[in-house]
C-alpha cells in the first residue's frame, strides 16, 4: 500500500516522498482514512510507529478541503496539544515538513522561552497551532489566540498529559473550543482516566490499535545487566568504551542523578550532556542538538525524554536506573528501534530494583534476558534498600518538574515569608521579577 492509495493529495504525497517514505506504517494505514472521513478517532500505537504523520497528514488535507475565504486575520482552525516542549517542537516540525507545499501557516508555543515572539506570530494569524496546555492558556489570557473557530483538536500522548496533571488545563481549553469539531485522541495506554476523557470528548469515535498495549516493538533487543549500585557508573563507562558506542541515550530517575552521571562520564573521557526539566529551554535544545550531531556521545535524561525526542536510528538506550512506573520503561526503550530500525535497550539493575524489574516484566508479559558482565558480578551479600516509589518523587515537583510539564497534580506547601529587617525596605528578588514577567510559573514550566 502506498500513501497515494490512502487518498492523500499530490502535495502531501510529494512531501512524504521528499522525507524518504514510500509505504505507510500500520497506524498510518488505519488512522489516515478515518481522519479524512472527518470522524473522531481514538488511536493507540507503540512509540516510534509513525503516529505523528498518522494525524498530521490527514489534518493538513482536511484543512485544505474545508478552507473558506476570510477577511482580516486568518482564523486558527487546528489545535494540537502535547505534554512536553520537546514533543511540541517535534510535532510542529512534522507539520512544517508535510505541509511545505501547502498554503497553510503553523506555529508552536510552549513555556520556558519568551512569550512575545510567539504572540507576534499568533497575532499575524496561523491555521495550525501546536502547544503545551499551560502556555496556550497564557496566550488565551493575553488575548493573542482565539480558539472559537477550531475545526480539529488533537490530544497527543493523552495518557502522559493526564499522568502529568494537565486535566484541569485541558478542561479549560475544551471550554474554549467549539463543541462541533473533529477530535483525535492518541494514547499509548488506555487507562480508566483516558476512557473517561474520551467518552466526554469524542463523538462516536473510531478505535484504532495497531499493537497490544504496553509492548515494546520487536525491533528492540532487551537485556538486563545485574550489577551492584555502586558500580553502575563504572559498568556504563566500560560498555560504552569497550563497544565503541557513539550515540547512547541514558535514563536516570532524578534530575540530580542525571547531572551527576553526566559529570562522571565526562571525567571518564566520554562526552556527555544532561537534559531535564530544571534545564533552561536553551540548554535542553543545545544538549539535544549536540547529541543528534554527534558532538556528545551520551545524553543523560530523566523521563522528560521518554516521549517527544525523535532521533533517527538511535542505536542504544540504557536504563541506568529503572523507572518507578513500569509504563515508563516501554516509553524509554521506545526511543530506539523506531521506523523499522533495530535497536538495543540495556538496563543496569541492582538488588534494590528487583521489585521494579518484576513490575516491568509483568507489564510487558515477558521475562527480559539477563547477562552478567565479567568483572562486574553483583555481590550476593548486599541487601536491598528501599526506593521511593511515590510518583511525585519520580516526576519532580509541580513547578518545572523533570517532565517539563506544568502541573504534577501535587499540592505545594505554603512557605512563610521572611519579614525584612527593621529599617530596611523589602526589595523584590529574582523570583519576584520572574513572577511579574511570566505570570504563573507552574504553567510556564512546559
Amino acid at each position: 500500500m502506498s500513501f497515494e492509495s490512502l487518498g492523500l493529495m499530490a502535495e502531501l504525497h510529494r512531501a512524504v516522498s521528499e522525507k524518504g517514505y514510500s509505504e505507510p506504517t500500520p497506524i498510518q494505514k488505519q488512522a489516515i482514512p478515518v481522519v479524512l472521513e472527518g470522524r473522531d478517532l481514538m488511536g493507540g500505537a507503540q512509540t516510534g510507529t509513525g503516529k505523528t504523520a498518522g494525524f498530521t497528514l490527514p489534518l493538513l488535507q482536511r484543512l485544505m478541503e474545508t478552507s473558506q475565504p476570510h477577511k482580516g486575520r486568518r482564523p486558527l482552525r487546528a489545535l494540537v496539544l502535547t505534554p512536553t516542549r520537546e514533543l511540541a517542537a517535534q510535532v510542529a516540525e512534522s507539520v512544517r515538513d508535510y505541509g511545505k507545499h501547502l498554503p497553510l501557516r503553523s506555529t508552536v508555543v510552549f513555556g520556558g522561552v519568551s512569550i512575545n515572539p510567539q504572540k507576534q506570530k499568533l497575532i499575524k494569524g496561523v491555521d495550525i497551532l501546536v502547544a503545551t496546555p499551560g502556555r496556550l492558556l497564557d496566550h488565551v489570557s493575553q488575548r493573542s489566540v482565539d480558539l472559537s473557530k477550531i475545526d480539529i483538536l488533537v490530544l497527543d500522548e493523552a495518557d502522559r498529559m493526564l499522568d502529568m496533571g494537565f486535566i484541569h488545563d485541558i478542561k479549560k481549553v475544551l471550554a474554549l473550543v467549539p463543541k462541533k469539531k473533529q477530535t483525535l485522541l492518541f494514547s499509548a495506554t488506555f487507562s480508566s482516566e483516558i476512557k473517561k476523557l474520551a467518552n466526554s470528548l469524542l463523538n462516536s469515535p473510531a478505535l484504532v490499535e495497531v499493537a497490544r498495549q504496553n509492548a515494546a516493538t520487536d525491533t528492540v533487543t532487551q537485556v538486563i545487566h545485574p550489577v551492584d549500585k555502586s558500580r553502575k557508573r563504572e559498568l556504563l563507562s566500560y560498555l560504552i568504551g569497550s563497544n565503541n558506542w557513539q550515540q547512547v541515550l541514558v535514563f536516570t530517575r532524578t534530575k540530580h542523578g542525571a547531572n551527576r552521571l553526566a559529570q562522571q562520564l565526562e571525567k571518564d573521557g566520554i562526552s556527555a550532556a544532561a537534559i531535564h526539566g530544571n534545564k533552561s529551554q536553551g540548554a535542553r535544545t543545545r544538549a539535544l542538538a549536540d547529541f543528534k550531531s554527534g558532538a556528545v556521545r551520551v545524553l543523560v535524561a530523566t523521563d522528560i525524554a521518554a516521549r517527544g525526542i525523535d532521533i533517527d536510528q538511535l542505536p542504544h538506550v540504557v536504563n541506568y536506573e529503572l523507572p518507578n512506573v513500569a509504563e515508563d520503561y516501554v516509553h524509554r526503550i521506545g526511543r530506539t528501534g523506531r521506523a523499522g530500525n533495530e535497536g538495543e535497550a540495556m538496563s543496569l539493575v541492582c538488588v534494590d530494583e528487583l521489585k521494579l524489574l518484576k513490575d516491568i516484566e509483568k507489564l510487558i508479559k515477558r521475562d527480559i534476558p539477563q547477562s552478567v558482565i565479567e568483572g562486574f558480578e553483583p555481590d550476593p551479600s548486599i541487601k536491598a534498600e528501599p526506593i521511593n516509589r511515590g510518583r511525585g518523587g519520580q516526576r519532580g515537583g509541580a513547578r518545572g518538574g523533570q517532565n517539563g510539564g506544568q502541573n504534577s497534580g501535587q499540592k505545594r506547601r505554603p512557605q512563610a515569608r521572611r519579614k525584612p529587617a527593621a529599617g530596611k525596605n523589602p526589595r523584590p528578588g529574582k523570583n519576584a521579577r520572574r513572577r511579574n514577567n511570566n505570570g504563573n510559573q507552574v504553567r510556564n514550566a512546559a
